[in-house]
């Protein structure tokens, strides 16, 4: 199986706290890999890694043959233009409308003219469920459609890579279950590259062909969804059963947690 991304010994620190502990894995080409793991494991660190926006304190992050730890900013920048991403809260431009929120990405990157920006916008906002949504303002939208308007964005560029920061966090399980359709339909249509964090255990056994669990900074597992479902790995049945841990968080792990991990 081809790898999309390869991550060889990443070592992350805050300070002088230890985030992420020689993280060594592959993400495949053409799949869905879902990055899962409870809170202050190290997840959205990594996630950040992957999209350049932290360098790791040591380590390498392989795209397309390029250690992106190590690329110069204009550098990592024409690498990025074939990455698309959904952050948690769809991060949306209050100021702007749909049809401009998704125009923004194309203005940045493109000189082509206005009237066929607008028809490359209308196509994003089609492959989302939002057809005739131009003119509306994000304050006009539901939660649900504001994660769509946000995929129609991170689509603008035809990405090879796509990535999802927490997908269904705040939303209700009917609205969660139509998003996992449509990263389905992307995968399946498209053949993206797809990663997703998550540590919605519903939407993983419904998206996910490949999975990465973290636990503390270190990888406790990694495989298809099928081979994370026989795992006798007591960190995987403790999460997939939903059964708590008795110890107690380390400094280290509370340090995790406040960090947004």
């Amino acid at each position: 199986m081809e790898n999309a991304i390869e991550i060889k010994g990443l070592q992350t620190h805050y300070g002088d706290r230890e985030i992420l502990k020689n993280i060594t894995v592959s993400i495949p080409q053409g799949r869905t890999t879902v990055i899962l793991g409870g809170s202050g494991c190290g997840k959205s660190t990594l996630l950040k890694h992957l999209i350049g926006l932290l360098r790791p304190t040591k380590g390498q992050i392989i795209i397309k043959g390029k250690d992106i730890s190590g690329l110069q900013e204009d550098e990592l920048n024409e690498v990025r233009k074939k990455m698309g991403v959904l952050f948690q809260g769809a991060a949306l431009l209050n100021s702007l409308t749909l049809g401009e929120n998704v125009a923004l990405p194309i203005r940045e990157h493109t000189r082509l003219n206005d009237s066929t920006i607008g028809i490359m916008v209308r196509m994003k906002l089609d492959q989302v469920g939002l057809s005739g949504f131009e003119s509306f303002c994000p304050s006009q939208l539901s939660g649900g459609m504001k994660k769509r308007a946000g995929l129609a964005r991170a689509l603008a560029l035809d990405p090879e890579l796509l990535f999802f920061d927490e997908p269904s966090a705040g939303l209700d399980p009917v609205t969660a279950a139509g998003l996992d359709e449509l990263i389905l339909k992307l995968r399946n249509v498209f053949r993206m590259t797809i990663v997703v964090v998550t540590h919605e255990l519903a939407s993983v056994f419904t998206i996910a062909d490949y999975v990465i669990m973290l636990d503390r900074g270190e990888v406790a597992f990694n495989g298809t969804l099928e081979e994370l479902k026989a795992s006798d790995n007591e960190k995987v049945r403790m999460f997939l059963e939903r059964r708590p841990e008795k110890e107690t968080y380390s400094p280290d792990d509370y340090f995790r947690v406040i960090a947004g991990d």
